[in-house]
């Protein structure tokens, strides 16, 4: 994933958590902003202790940040985009991840269409 396309400060993340909109599901939340400022849509990722060692938690930062890149084309722009694991993750493979990912852009109207 692209250095343009990442939420990394803390300013950052706090403004869509306080501006944008959310929706989730049993494994992911999502909190979305419009930002008419930039070209392309950028993604933060959270996944707390609470989840699972370091090991646990990279493993599904991984998985998520793969399934934005094969998702890159079909994401609607310009969004902040911020997702949060929730701890049903940790036992999840990469095609559930993704799937539930897609759910999630999917009824918030983010995905142009869905190519599973």
């Amino acid at each position: 994933m692209k250095k343009q396309y990442r939420i990394k400060k803390n300013s950052e993340f706090q403004q869509v958590f306080n501006k944008g909109k959310s929706f989730a599901n049993r494994q992911l939340v999502i909190y979305y902003l419009e930002r008419t400022d930039q070209v392309h849509f950028r993604i933060g990722l959270s996944v707390g202790k609470k989840i699972g060692n370091a090991v646990t938690r990279n493993r599904i930062k991984r998985y998520l940040r793969q399934a934005f890149q094969e998702l890159e084309e079909n994401i609607k722009f310009p969004y902040d985009i911020v997702i949060i694991a929730r701890n049903q993750t940790k036992n999840m493979e990469y095609e559930e991840i993704k799937k539930s990912l897609i759910h999630l852009l999917y009824k918030e109207k983010l995905l142009k269409k869905t190519n599973d």
